[in-house]
């Protein structure tokens, strides 16, 4: 834009939502635990000391990030943070037919966006499962030879018959008290490569009546014959999540293993993993400990991979990163800032019990954020001719208005105003309605920063549409002058030169489904689509905005933030995605 002072303003740093984190009971746990002693005293494998506090952020690379994953990220990094501990980023990548590196590469690049790191003073604490593969493997020699596993050869049928089901205990394997020695053959044979897919199968020897289905000798380890997309092909075993996740904890001497709810029910796993474990001598104790928070159920959005990659299939979506999407590159492109997720993250806060959020605290979050920050613009998006017929034809007078109102130190931003110009098409009415106070025959009104005009009439086409509007300005009423206090009116409408404004793509975003719970209760969520949730316009921009970055951010006054698309934007040439309009209008 065009200013004659340029903004100082600095964004906030990372976490600066939180300078006064509210009280919760995760945060409970720690200090609760920190008070004890509990993880104190404690070094890594090279001797050095550990802090009181590890956490982990473990997602697993099949997909990109999505706003429920933000919650996830702000308590793992925040809580380290606020603790002067550290947060492990690990990758969970125990399923190579479903991972990519490219998934890696987003998430690495969604988690620093979000103004979170995984370095310390000792170094950066970014892993994978599958550095631990040799370990794990190591491990689950060990537990088939304590008789705590098992090689299981049923069908993959047989095995879920036996498991039996809520009501009914499970069934024990008929190989189940196969002897140690020849499982742990096996075992051998299947990491050599010698069987099939699903031929055999790593069970823990638990307790097949267990009310927990989870504790019904689980699955410790599959045969894959797949390329891993870091290990190639070395392994054609893999161990399962249940099974890796608490061992890469203990590994990692993490201390706080936070995940959401549906986690409950597999933490008595996770803790016999890691008790036999350390009773192989493989772990010392205090173990990592895991519990459960609620994950964060958004209104009006989807979560699910599998359904937003059949929005993204069935085109319906413009891929991970249409500005419609609730994934953090979607969001991240619709113009969200990495302040207003932690802000809503903090407000939403850490509960131990699911609800929903509505979409408007985090639209309202959004607002907060950029009402501070955002510069000043004037866009007209349904453009409408406004002719000034007494204004010199080739007259270009200066306008000037504040970069941001409450920001002077900001400067001014300047604009010409000229004959022709562009309002918006809903600032005139032939025949006015009751208390309406724009443009009108016979009615004055300011434009704003510039002078009082009064309408005199309109053009219409063959079809009686109304094309163009004509007025007449008073010379001495302009904005900032003496003597243009001397007219009291009412209206006061937005315009920019029709011959300097900046012509661009404006594409207008809403929520992309019309009910709170899209998918609740086996809905078919793509009946409940929001038809409105983009339109592609054409719009008409002061000139200044040419000059805008991808990814900058304004208030277009009267319509909302937008932001300059971070994609498709080119030098002279943005192109401006609607973030949020400056009041919800989905709760009225």
């Amino acid at each position: 834009m065009s200013t004659d002072s340029k903004n100082t303003s600095k964004p906030a740093p990372a976490g600066a939502a939180d300078n006064a984190p509210a009280s919760n009971f995760l945060r409970g746990i720690i200090e609760a635990d920190n008070a004890a002693g509990k993880y104190s005293n404690r070094t890594d494998s090279l001797g050095r000391p550990l802090p009181p506090v590890v956490t982990r952020f473990p997602p697993e690379p099949n997909g990109y990030l999505h706003i429920g994953h933000a919650k996830a990220i702000c308590i793992d990094f925040g809580l380290a943070r606020d603790f002067g501990g550290r947060c492990h980023m690990r990758f969970d990548d125990t399923n190579p037919t479903k991972e990519e590196q490219e998934y890696v590469d987003t998430i690495l690049d969604s988690v620093k966006w979000l103004g979170f790191d995984w370095k310390d003073n000792t170094g950066e604490h970014l892993y994978f499962a599958s550095d631990y593969f040799d370990k794990f493997y190591e491990i689950a020699e060990y537990l088939i030879s304590a008789g705590h596993a098992y090689v299981d050869s049923q069908s993959a049928d047989d095995m879920a018959k036996n498991r039996g089901n809520f009501g009914e205990p499970g069934k024990n394997s008929p190989f189940r008290d196969r002897p140690a020695a020849e499982s742990l053959d096996l075992l051998r044979r299947m990491k050599a490569g010698e069987f099939k897919d699903g031929e055999h199968i790593v069970r823990a020897k638990i307790d097949m009546a267990s009310p927990n289905m989870n504790m019904r000798d689980p699955a410790i380890y599959r045969i894959r014959h797949a390329h891993h997309h870091r290990t190639g092909d070395k392994w054609c075993i893999y161990p399962m999540y249940d099974y890796a996740h608490p061992l890469e904890d203990a590994i990692e001497h993490v201390s706080h293993s936070f995940c959401t709810l549906e986690f409950q029910d597999h933490r008595p796993f996770y803790d016999w993993v890691l008790e036999r474990a350390a009773e192989g001598g493989f772990f010392k104790h205090p173990l990592p400990a895991q519990t459960e928070f609620a994950r964060l159920n958004l209104t009006y959005a989807i979560t699910s991979k599998r359904k937003l990659r059949q929005l993204i299939d069935e085109n319906i979506v413009d891929g991970w990163d249409d500005p419609r999407m609730p994934t953090i590159v979607g969001i991240r492109r619709r113009g969200y800032t990495p302040e207003s997720i932690r802000l809503f993250c903090e407000r939403v806060g850490v509960a131990k019990a699911d609800s929903w959020i509505d979409m408007s605290t985090l639209e309202g979050a959004l607002r907060d954020d950029l009402d501070e920050k955002a510069p000043r613009a004037t866009a007209v998006l349904r453009p409408l001719k406004l002719i000034i017929d007494n204004f010199p034809e080739n007259l270009i007078d200066e306008c000037s208005s504040p970069v941001h109102p409450h920001h002077p130190e900001r400067g001014n931003r300047h604009f010409p105003i000229t004959k022709e110009l562009w309002i918006e098409a809903e600032d005139f009415m032939e025949v006015p309605s009751k208390g309406y106070f724009r443009l009108f025959p016979g009615n004055k009104v300011r434009l704003r920063y510039g002078y009082v005009v009064e309408c005199t009439g309109c053009d219409k086409d063959a079809d009686g549409k109304v094309i163009a509007v004509h007025c007449n300005y008073f010379a001495d009423s302009k904005s900032g002058t003496e003597g243009s206090n001397n007219y009291k009116v009412k209206g006061n409408i937005h315009w920019v030169s029709a011959t300097h404004a900046l012509e661009a793509e404006v594409r207008l975003y809403d929520r992309l489904f019309t009910d709170p719970h899209p998918d609740a209760g086996g809905k078919d969520f793509k009946a409940v689509l929001n038809p409105n949730a983009k339109e592609v316009i054409t719009a008409y921009l002061e000139q200044g905005m040419k000059a805008a970055q991808p990814d900058e951010k304004f208030q277009f006054e009267r319509h909302g933030y937008f932001v300059a698309d971070r994609v498709d934007s080119q030098p002279g040439r943005p192109v401006f995605n609607r973030v949020v309009t400056l009041k919800d209008s989905w709760g009225k």
